[in-house]
């Protein structure tokens, strides 16, 4: 069957996320665009993960656990998980490759933790928006170790790209899908970088807000609706 996704979306535990972005808002937004499946990927974090799923599996949008990781090269990349456990055990590891900084919300913005009835429970203390020490091979394999996967973000950005910061994807880091931007270009995109063409793209939101949430834009063929299949399907 065919699914709508949209598989980068921060919650307002990233600071440079609007406060709205919280989990009922974010559930509610993708059933309104006709989303079926969604991933929140906060930055170097996933407090909220836990919140937002028990919120989708109650409107029946499935929500895929995961993080946008910054790597040592402070490239950005998107690591899927298969169950709320593994993102977290990948969450202590980016907890403890953080440079020991205190976030700026007067700055940067407020990191919120949300509960499942959008009440704020914490602000996180912790810098998230900021390079881990962990580089992209290490992410690539870490993920993979936790049965999950890593997909390049946002491949076609002058900044905090693997292409615009490294040039290249390194031969080490084995995978099928990169993602491009909401407003990519991709045919033009392939004219400037086509050693590319290998990859499959995935288009994705990145959303900060509620309206930038993608609306039916990608799809991808399952044989059931779980994240189980849906990582298997982005990495075979």
């Amino acid at each position: 069957m065919k699914y709508y996704v949209d598989l980068h979306i921060h919650s307002a535990l990233s600071p440079c996320s609007d406060n709205e972005m919280t989990p009922n808002n974010i559930i509610n937004m993708a059933l309104l665009k006709g989303l079926d499946i969604i991933a929140v990927t906060d930055h170097n974090s996933a407090e909220n993960l836990g919140a937002i799923m028990k919120c989708g599996e109650k409107a029946g949008v499935l929500v895929v656990p995961g993080m946008e990781i910054e790597t040592k090269e402070e490239v950005h990349v998107i690591s899927l998980f298969p169950c709320l456990e593994k993102a977290l055990k990948m969450q202590k590891k980016v907890y403890n490759s953080l440079p020991l900084m205190k976030n700026r919300s007067d700055i940067f913005g407020e990191q919120l933790v949300i509960d499942q009835q959008d009440n704020v429970t914490g602000y996180l203390d912790k810098m998230l928006i900021t390079a881990t020490c962990i580089t992209i091979e290490e992410v690539f394999s870490t993920v993979k170790q936790l049965g999950g996967i890593m997909i390049p973000a946002h491949v076609d950005r002058e900044s905090y790209s693997v292409i615009s910061n490294l040039g290249m994807i390194p031969e080490e880091i084995i995978v099928k899908y990169v993602e491009i931007s909401k407003f990519c270009n991709q045919e033009t995109f392939l004219d400037m970088y086509p050693q590319l063409s290998k990859y499959k793209f995935l288009r994705s939101s990145d959303a900060h807000n509620l309206g930038d949430i993608l609306e039916r834009e990608s799809v991808v063929e399952l044989k059931e609706k779980s994240v189980r299949e849906l990582v298997d399907y982005l990495q075979k």
